[in-house]
Order: structure tokens, then sequence, then C-alpha cells
């Protein structure tokens, strides 16, 4: 398990983080939404040992974050960051392989090479194994990247839980394959990997999540079930727009739909 105990970190004076408490348990998946600036991908640095807290801790296992080396961290969870720079001339099959690093050290084995190949079919891209990465689309180089860090944390361990961290996964991806991309977290989830994505899509993580924490001005805002969080009241107090919260109608989850100011005060006055 991954707890956040009370973290702040400050910045000039600004709290970017205030008093933020989180706990992730291997086999969900949790979803850190809220505007921009609430504090979403600060939370992920700290997680990934990236940005210290001032106050606070994160543990992993139990153990303070800080006790564990760069390497013991990077066999256990992977991350996948916003964007992904990279100009070497790799091909995409190659970009997937860096991954294995932290396992092997050196030579890399068949099984490596398995395991990257799954992956990338997992993925959807094993069309894409031979072609040069930089040549890529966004979106393709947004895929192989996922392929990347899901093959970082393909094997079980034996000890220890696995951890996905993902910021923002569905940039520059179409719709089909924003959901592709969020229906291959909640299966590694299943599969007993701790999933952590940011979102700034309520509805995927309404669709996808088994929990949701809200962030507004680097405070928890809420935390809880899809339904439990994304209410008309915390919705229009946190975004600061009118927004009507229903049924999905093909889910168990709710569906936010921005409304128009104008038309909810016509319906309003129609119905009085």
């Amino acid at each position: 398990m991954i707890e956040v105990q009370n973290i702040s970190v400050i910045t000039n004076r600004r709290y970017l983080l205030r008093e933020v408490s989180l706990g992730l348990q291997p086999g969900e998946l949790v979803a850190v939404v809220g505007p921009n600036g609430a504090g979403k991908s600060t939370l992920l640095k700290v997680l990934c040992g990236d940005a210290r807290p001032q106050e606070g801790e994160v543990l992993l296992e139990a153990h303070p974050l800080s006790t564990w080396s760069a390497l013991q961290q990077a066999q256990r969870r992977a991350v996948l960051p916003q964007e992904s720079s990279l100009s070497f001339p790799l091909v995409a099959f190659e970009v997937t392989l860096m991954a294995r690093s932290p396992h092997t050290q050196s030579l890399t084995t068949l099984n490596d090479q398995r395991i990257v190949k799954e992956a990338l079919e997992r993925t959807g891209v094993m069309n894409l194994a031979s072609r040069d990465y930089p040549t890529l689309s966004g979106g393709e180089k947004q895929r192989v990247q996922l392929s990347r860090v899901l093959a970082q944390i393909w094997e079980v361990l034996p000890s220890g839980h696995r951890y996905l961290f993902l910021d923002e996964p569905t940039n520059n991806l179409d719709l089909a394959h924003q959901h592709h991309t969020l229906q291959i977290a909640k299966q590694f989830a299943r599969e007993g990997v701790g999933v952590l994505a940011v979102l700034h899509d309520l509805n995927l993580a309404a669709q996808y999540a088994d929990k949701i924490m809200m962030l507004c001005n680097g405070r928890v805002v809420a935390t809880g079930r899809p339904h439990e969080v994304l209410t008309e009241d915390t919705l229009c107090s946190v975004f600061e727009t009118p927004v009507v919260v229903t049924k999905h109608p093909c889910f168990d989850c709710p569906l936010v739909v921005a409304a128009d100011p104008k038309s909810m005060t016509h319906a309003f006055q129609e119905a009085g």
C-alpha cells in the first residue's frame, strides 16, 4: 500500500498542497481530479519522489519512500508522465524494452522480449514495433509510452506490490483510445496493481475509477466513490460553473453535463 499522510508542499510561501492524505491499495484504480492548478501533478511528483513535502510523509509498504532506492522504486512502480520527449532514433519496440532495465540491469533476456511483445499487444500498437519512435503521431507515441510503463511492472513481484501512476493518460488520444487506455488501467488494477490516474475528464473518472479524490487549491475537497464525490453542489463550487449530474444511461456511475446558465435559469422559471 502507498500512504500519503498529511503532506504539504510549499513554494514561495504558497501552498501547492495542504494537508493532503491518500491511500492507494493494490487492486484499485484511484482518479485524482480537479481544476487547473489544483495540485494534481504536484501530488503525483510527491508520490514518485520527484518532489519532497515540507510537511507529512509518503509511505511505500509502511516504510518512508525516502528509504527506498531509485532502483527499488522503479522495480515496483511505473510512471506515465504527461509528455515523454525522446530524440534518440529508436524504434517503438526498443523504447518499450527500455522499461525492463530495472529488472535486468544488463543483458536483455528472452523473457524481457516476451513481456515487451505482450505489452505492445495489450495496447494495440504491435504494428508500430519496428517504426521509428520520433516519426509517430502524438497519439501513437502516447500508446507506446503506455506499453513502456506496463512492461516495467508486467510481472508479479516475489514480495511487495506493483503500482502504476498515470498523468493525463488520455492526452492526444481519440475517443476510442481514451476508453481503451482506461480499460487497460482498470484491468491492471483487477490483476492486483494499485493504479492512480490524474484525469481532467470527470466522466472518464466516473466510469473507470473505484475511488475519486477531488483537489482544489491544493486541498482535498472530497474523496470516495464516484457518486459520493461527483455531486452537483461540489462540482459547481469547485469548477465555478453550473453542471447537471445524472445517472449514466449505460453504466452504474454518474454522468456530468456542463449546463448553460441561461438554459438552467429558463428551466427553473418553467419549473416554478
